[in-house]
């Protein structure tokens, strides 16, 4: 079976956009600050915080990559599986919560500057601005594979379309309408995939026809994957998770330690419900579509059932899609401004200057973004590769902030984030994956364990200050 476009739906989705662009032109006029822009005045309450968690967590990565391509290339259970990555970062960010609160700062780099001074500052915010542009680069691709899947235009010409969509919403309210907009999209794509999954179920032949349709290897625990291979996918989220700039923002901006804690234990029955979900979908869409591009799985079965409730879910893919490029683009040009420009270059910027800086940078680097997702071939190896240096070079140095208290020194914690990010960038590309072993397995726990062991025999050196909890 091939994918025929539905223009149809396409109307669906143009009327969800219309409404997300009227949220961020609403935003716009509520947004004066750097702080507002940054992390919506710290004014979020329970159902935005989980719905922007949810939102911005499950975007173009879970819905075209993730989950999704590993149940159309792999199989059901481990699709499945690697969902608990997820669940296990939700975990640990809900007991460091207070401690993230009460450091009173608006970014990762300011966070690790503080701990291990301005050296450290530096390297992350160019390795979170590096991750960040890789991320939102397959968001565009993600909103690509939409407009093809509703109009037949070519993937390129959706991609770019995307782009411009997804520049115009960042840099119109920032995480104000962001957020807002997240919170939306959450509760739609769950009733969408709530009510999409009988229907493509039924349309793949029932369980028993999708099944008997599949390879025989993707019905077995980790389907046709080794057990390496399977931690090669699955880490990189975990240890995105547990320090993304984005999940810390959104914990700050949140009103109270109370809301925001509910809004963490909603987000995590959110990603539950939809980690589970979209796996399914994708699953069923092997059986349906057995030759097509593993991005294209969910998206394709919304034109295989009724036009209502493809038009929803896909209106709903396409919303995590644009707000999840949004909020990693507005990150990233979060650390241009706030950690580079006002950190470094002008410390004595007006609050005005950061705020329009900010805005500028979202569209160069969103354009950057663009010309770098032309360079991959698929969706789940950027995704991938973003993770990964993500995680080996940020992850680390910042858990041992908070885990480690003083028995962390700046020369360890540096040697971690310096040796993470190299073997992050250069195991897979330069040295060509030696042993057959993916950068994830060797970068973040190489990192991890240089921090504790140099920390450990520099302990008379000048250590890391105490965190502000």
């Amino acid at each position: 079976m091939e994918v025929q476009p539905d223009i149809t739906l396409l109307y669906i989705v143009a009327a969800y956009l219309i409404v997300m662009l009227g949220v961020g032109v609403w935003a716009y006029g509520k947004t004066e600050t750097a702080e507002d822009f940054m992390v919506a005045g710290r004014s979020l309450g329970t159902a935005v915080i989980a719905g922007t968690l949810l939102a911005t967590w499950m975007g173009s990565g879970t819905v075209t990559g993730g989950a999704n391509s590993v149940a159309y290339d792999n199989g059901l259970l481990p699709a499945i599986l690697f969902g608990t990555a997820a669940l296990i970062g939700i975990g640990v960010l809900k007991a460091l919560a207070p401690r993230i609160r009460g450091f009173d700062k608006l970014t990762i780099p300011e966070m690790i500057e503080s701990e291990l001074g301005k050296e450290g500052r530096v390297i992350s915010l160019l390795v979170i601005a590096f991750a960040y542009v890789g991320i939102v680069s397959y968001q565009f691709i993600g909103l690509g594979f939409v407009l093809n899947v509703t109009t037949g235009i070519p993937v390129a010409q959706g991609t770019l379309i995307g782009t411009a969509v997804i520049i115009v919403l960042a840099a119109m309210g920032g995480l104000m309408s962001v957020a807002y907009t997240d919170a939306i999209s959450a509760l739609l794509m769950l009733v969408g995939l709530i009510i999409a999954v009988p229907f493509v179920v039924l349309e793949a032949g029932g369980w028993s026809g999708i099944t008997a349709s599949v390879p025989e290897s993707h019905l077995a625990v980790l389907g046709d994957l080794s057990a390496l291979e399977f931690f090669a996918l699955w880490a990189p989220p975990l240890l995105l998770i547990l320090a993304d700039q984005n999940m810390y923002q959104r914990i700050i901006a949140g009103k109270s330690d109370e809301g925001t804690d509910a809004g963490l234990v909603a987000w995590f029955v959110g990603v539950v419900a939809t980690m589970t979900l979209v796996p399914v979908i994708a699953f069923a869409s092997r059986a349906m579509f057995p030759e097509l591009d593993p991005g294209m799985a969910l998206i394709a079965t919304t034109t295989e059932i009724p036009t209502w409730v493809g038009g929803v879910l896909l209106a709903a893919a396409a919303a995590f899609v644009i707000t999840t490029g949004s909020s990693y683009l507005l990150s990233a040009c979060t650390n241009l401004s706030q950690d580079l420009y006002k950190g470094f270059i002008n410390p004595a910027a007006s609050d005005k200057r950061v705020f329009w800086l900010t805005r500028a940078f979202v569209v160069v680097l969103g354009v950057f973004a663009f010309v770098l997702g032309q360079y991959f071939p698929t969706i789940l190896e950027v995704q991938m590769y973003s993770y990964t240096a993500y995680g080996a070079a940020i992850t680390p140095p910042l858990l041992a902030i908070f885990l480690m208290r003083g028995r962390l020194t700046k020369i360890g914690g540096l040697t971690g984030m310096i040796v993470g990010a190299i073997l992050a960038i250069t195991w897979d590309t330069v040295l060509a994956s030696p042993y057959g072993l993916d950068a994830v397995i060797v970068a973040a726990p190489v990192g991890g364990l240089l921090i504790i062991v140099v920390s450990y025999l520099t302990s008379g050196s000048t250590r890391a200050s105490p965190t502000g909890a």
